[in-house]
């Protein structure tokens, strides 16, 4: 088992917000990725942890065949584009977008005075020329939630053998998931196979045992077991 710090990495920024990357996969990033990033497990290839300024915004700007999750931490963000203009994300909302090969534009809005902070994922689409879509989700308080990934016959997620979950855990919950994982905390702490780790801590490992020792947001991303 391995962990990467976030404070020990680079902190860049573009637009309203700075932001911690710490997955860069080669993939997608070669010749590119900063000093000290990881690769991602199946197709899961990017996270950066975001905080954006009072008032400070992305700007519009496109994607094209790849999967954008984003996980609110703290605050509130507006979403403008061409996928469900007008959304809000709240404190611990989820936002699933497809781009495929149709594509999409988006901007993401921080309308408060204080920073809030949000994580990025990216997962490379497992086919070429899907069509775009948009999901959004409200983790469930003490148990993981899926927001990304599943079998094609189902649309609760956007499908993939790639596997996100996020947690809202209280102290006492246990996670366990078998196979390959990596494991972003982003608040509270836990002991994940006999380590103590905490917010900024990224976690890479085999057969995930995790156990919350306070209130804590939880993301791991995981490989599809059952085919």
């Amino acid at each position: 088992m391995e962990i990467l710090q976030r404070d020990e990495l680079k902190r860049g920024g573009f637009a309203g917000l700075r932001e911690t990357r710490l997955v860069m996969d080669r993939r997608l990033f070669d010749g590119r990725a900063e000093i000290g990033t990881w690769d991602g497990i199946g197709n899961f290839v990017y996270l950066a942890d975001a905080r954006f300024l009072p008032k400070g915004e992305t700007r519009l700007h496109d994607h094209k065949e790849i999967d954008v999750i984003s996980v609110m931490v703290e605050g509130r963000i507006a979403h403008e584009g061409s996928l469900e203009h007008g959304q809000t994300m709240d404190s611990h909302h989820v936002q699933g977008q497809r781009a495929g090969g149709e594509g999409f534009s988006h901007n993401e809005i921080n309308p408060d005075d204080t920073e809030n902070r949000m994580i990025q994922l990216w997962v490379l689409p497992e086919r070429a020329g899907e069509p775009a879509g948009f999901k959004l989700y409200s983790p469930k308080q003490g148990e993981m939630t899926r927001v990304y990934g599943g079998s094609t016959n189902q649309d609760e997620t956007l499908d993939s053998h790639t596997l996100i979950d996020v947690g809202l855990l209280a102290a006492g919950n246990k996670v366990t998931i078998d196979g390959l994982f990596l494991a972003y905390v982003t608040r509270g702490s836990g002991r994940i196979n006999d380590k103590t780790v905490g917010d900024g801590d990224l976690i890479r490992g085999e057969n995930l045992e995790f156990n919350a020792i306070e209130p804590t947001q939880l993301i791991v991303v995981h490989i599809d077991q059952s085919n």
